[in-house]
């Protein structure tokens, strides 16, 4: 699971580092607790043309189908299992033709301490051990809301854990190569969705560090979330 990531850079930064030739009209500011339901930016094809861009998307995918927001509230879409893309009605449709990178400084995880039912956890904070950001997999949908309007929303691929996260959690994001975007990010229909990517990152590649557990709150954030 990714319930909570952090990200640094702010709309330029994330232009740059990932490609981005169209931004949108909104402001993004450094967040070092991201939690779901708010809108974050997302990288994505643009309609007509193979350009990058980014756009604002509530975290939560809300599928096309659905007959009403409250069907898909909470947690239970903020994640998308990746043993699941080609099979659950939710996700096949965005899993052949909107899949997105989510720009990301690193994600928290909380680690059990016991086996007690209501055991303590201590968060950690993951990232690379290059200092770079990360692009993790995300597939986005669009569902027209009673007035009208289009609300877009995204959810973040997840799988098995590497080595330096099943300590701490069975599951984590997929951390796509900076040599796989395109190809994640392709509507090519010629050739069947990119599932080969869908793998644990490189473990030696990754680092882990307790941080404040205040994180827990979606209430507090600063920098200091993540000492």
């Amino acid at each position: 699971m990714c319930g909570r990531y952090y990200r640094v850079g702010d709309k330029q930064a994330i232009a740059e580092r990932f490609h981005v030739r169209e931004i949108g009209d909104f402001v993004v500011a450094p967040d070092f607790n991201i939690a779901p339901t708010t809108f974050q930016p997302v990288i994505r094809l643009e309609r007509e043309s193979d350009v990058r861009e980014l756009a604002l998307m509530r975290w939560g995918l809300v599928p096309y189908f659905a007959k009403s927001l409250s069907e898909f509230k909470g947690f239970s879409t903020i994640n998308a299992r990746a043993e699941t893309l080609a099979t659950a009605a939710t996700w096949r449709g965005p899993f052949q033709r909107r899949r997105c990178l989510i720009p990301a400084d690193g994600f928290y995880e909380w680690k059990r301490l016991d086996r007690a039912p209501k055991a303590a956890k201590q968060p950690f904070a993951v990232s690379l051990t290059s200092g770079s950001p990360m692009a993790l997999a995300g597939l986005w949908d669009a569902w027209k809301e009673p007035t009208g309007e289009w609300l877009q929303s995204f959810a973040i691929v997840t799988t098995e854990a590497n080595e330096i996260m099943a300590p701490i959690h069975d599951r984590m994001p997929v951390i796509l190569h900076q040599r796989d975007w395109e190809e994640w990010l392709s509507r090519d229909d010629s050739r069947p969705p990119p599932a080969h990517l869908l793998r644990p990152y490189d473990s030696d590649a990754m680092r882990t560090a307790p941080c404040n557990p205040l994180v827990g709150n979606v209430r507090n954030n600063g920098p200091e979330m993540l000492h």
